[in-house]
């Protein structure tokens, strides 16, 4: 499926606690090989084969090696993927290339950020180049999950019930939150 780039989607810092469970999801519902072709990538050639291993992946999961410091490995691997994964953070530091990267290179980028100064930055310096590309950024994918994801497509299913049509707009915004950290905050 992946057509004129070599993957349909990278998971990118899939050594790392939600990374990992991300490639795990993938698996699960992918397999390797068939529909979606996608790989896992980081700094870590010997790490990414571990979790290819402990996660029962098969041999033929293909591995990319990019690391954050280095823009050009960021650069091959956003033009290899129609969209690029991101759980490599804290986003201030490490997200920047990677997001310039996906603009240039026309490649979606989908991270679970919660940095709010970051992320409006980012929107301020590549919301144009992004557009131009046709790449979509999109931040914060995850972040907690129930009022943002799972809540606008409960308001996407009661909108097509009562009015027949989509909700051209849903903002939300979080007031409180409760609870403790994941294994990968």
């Amino acid at each position: 499926m992946a057509g004129a780039r070599a993957y349909d989607v990278i998971v990118y810092g899939a050594t790392g606690f939600t990374g990992r469970l991300v490639a795990e999801h993938m698996l699960a519902t992918y397999g390797v090989g068939r529909d979606v072709d996608w790989a896992i990538a980081g700094r870590s050639k010997a790490k990414l084969e571990t979790v290819k291993r402990e996660i029962g992946a098969p041999d033929a999961l293909p591995i990319v090696i990019a690391d954050a410091s280095n823009p050009a490995t960021l650069a091959t691997m956003a033009q290899s993927a129609g969209v690029v994964i991101t759980t490599v953070g804290p986003y201030q530091l490490y997200g920047e290339p990677l997001v310039a990267a996906c603009t240039e290179a026309g490649t979606d980028y989908v991270d679970l950020c919660g940095e709010p100064a970051w992320m409006a930055a980012m929107i301020a310096r590549y919301d144009k180049q992004a557009k131009a590309t046709g790449a979509r950024i999109v931040f914060s994918c995850g972040f907690d999950s129930i009022p943002f994801d799972l809540g606008v497509t409960f308001l996407q299913q009661q909108s097509q019930e009562r009015i027949g049509a989509p909700l051209k707009r849903v903002r939300g915004r979080v007031r409180a939150m409760k609870g403790g950290f994941s294994g990968g905050t």
